[in-house]
C-alpha cells in the first residue's frame, strides 16, 4: 500500500455464530479494534443497525467509548449515527462527552438511512411518528452548530449549555452511498465518506466532484476531506478469499427478498448458490465483482487503484464474514502488505 494511503476499519459488528468462544458481537468488535490499533489502521468506525439478526451494533456511542478506552493510536468514530432517529442536541451532548474523555480521537459520522426495518424505525420514534428524512439537512446543520458553539443568537436554542466545557471537537463526517448527501456535506463543511460497498454500481468519482463544488461554493476556507468505503475480503489464495466473501454476497442477494436469517457459513452459501436459478447465480457473480477480493497483493493493487480513481487518500474497509478469525485475518493481511 502507498505510504500516503490511510486505511480505516468500518466495523458492522457482525454476529458470528461460529465464534462463541470470543463472546458476543460487541466484545468481538472491541477485540478487533485492539488488533487493528496494533496493526496500524488510522481509524476504527462502528456502524448502527437495529432489529437485526446479522449485525449487533445498535449503540455506536457505547462501542466508541469502550474501544477508545482500550486503544491508543487510532481515531474512533461512528460510521455512522443514523441522525433521523435522534435529537441533534442529544447527539451533540454524547459526542461532546466522548471528545472530553478522548481528546482529538473522536469522529462523528452521520447518515440518513434508517439502519433497520420499519418496525425498528417506528419503535425508535415512539410515541412520535417516524421522521421521513425531510428534516435531515436541518438536523445535520443544527448538530454541527451545537458542537462548534455556532448556534445563532436568535435561535431558540442559543442558551443551551453542552457540558463539560473543553477545547476538543469531534471530526464531523457525513455518510452517503449514491451522491444524495454530497452537496449537503459540502455546503455544511463536513467531511464526506462515500460507501461504495453498499452500491458499487451507483458510486462514481463524480460524487466527490459534486461534493468539492458544493464545498467551494459555500466559501469554506479549508480543504474538503473525502474517504471511500469499500467491501474487501483478503486471504492467502484467491479461492479462499472468494469463498470467504460468499457470506456477505449471499446476504446482500437475499436481503431484498425479506430474508433475515443469521449469517451463513461459506459452505452453506456455496450449497445454496448451486441451487439458485441462473438469473440469481448471475446476480451473485455481479455482487461478488463489486467487492475487493483476493490475495494480499491483489487487494493492495485494487485498493490503490480505487483510491486513485476516486482521488482520495483515505479508504475504509468493511469485512463481514461468518467467523471472527477470518475477519481479523483479512484485516491483518491487508495491513501487513501495506
Amino acid at each position: 500500500m502507498s505510504s500516503t494511503l490511510n486505511l480505516t476499519v468500518l466495523d458492522q459488528s457482525p454476529v458470528h455464530a461460529a465464534s462463541k468462544e470470543h463472546g458476543n458481537a460487541g466484545q468481538m468488535s472491541i477485540e478487533l479494534a485492539k488488533a487493528c490499533d496494533a496493526l496500524g489502521y488510522d481509524r476504527f468506525w462502528v456502524a448502527e443497525h437495529h432489529n437485526s439478526t446479522q449485525f449487533a451494533g445498535p449503540t455506536p456511542e457505547i462501542l466508541i467509548a469502550s474501544i477508545a478506552s482500550v486503544t491508543k493510536n487510532m481515531r474512533i468514530g461512528s460510521g455512522g449515527v443514523m441522525l433521523n432517529h435522534y435529537s441533534p442536541f442529544k447527539v451533540a451532548e454524547v459526542f461532546n462527552m466522548l471528545t472530553a474523555l478522548f481528546p482529538d480521537r473522536i469522529d462523528l459520522g452521520i447518515g440518513r438511512a434508517p439502519g433497520g426495518d420499519g418496525l425498528a424505525t417506528a419503535a425508535l420514534a415512539w410515541p412520535n411518528p417516524p421522521q421521513d428524512g425531510s428534516n435531515y439537512p436541518a438536523q445535520a446543520a443544527t448538530l454541527k452548530a451545537l458542537l462548534n458553539n455556532e448556534i445563532p443568537t436568535d435561535h431558540p436554542w442559543t442558551d443551551l449549555n453542552i457540558s463539560p466545557k473543553h477545547n476538543s471537537h469531534a471530526q464531523m463526517w457525513m455518510l452517503g452511498s449514491s451522491g444524495g448527501s454530497a452537496a449537503l456535506a459540502g455546503q455544511l463543511g463536513m467531511n464526506l465518506a462515500l460507501a461504495r460497498f453498499i452500491s458499487p454500481d451507483h458510486c462514481h468519482p463524480s460524487i466527490f466532484d459534486a461534493y468539492s463544488q458544493a464545498w467551494d461554493a459555500a466559501g469554506h476556507t479549508d480543504a474538503p476531506v473525502r474517504m471511500l468505503a469499500i467491501g474487501a475480503f483478503c486471504a492467502e489464495t484467491q479461492e479462499q478469499a472468494e469463498l470467504l466473501a460468499g457470506t456477505a454476497v449471499y446476504r446482500k442477494l437475499v436481503t431484498p427478498m425479506g430474508h433475515k436469517n443469521p449469517l451463513l457459513s461459506p459452505e452453506e452459501v456455496q450449497d445454496k448458490r448451486s441451487k439458485l436459478p441462473v438469473s440469481q447465480q448471475a446476480e451473485y457473480d455481479h455482487l461478488l465483482a463489486g467487492y475487493t477480493i483476493g490475495t494480499p497483493e491483489r487487494c493492495k493493487t485494487e485498493i490503490e487503484e480505487l483510491a486513485k480513481e476516486f482521488n482520495t487518500r483515505e479508504v475504509a474497509i468493511v469485512t463481514v464474514t461468518y467467523d471472527f478469525e477470518s475477519r481479523l485475518d483479512s484485516y491483518r493481511l491487508i495491513m501487513n502488505n501495506s
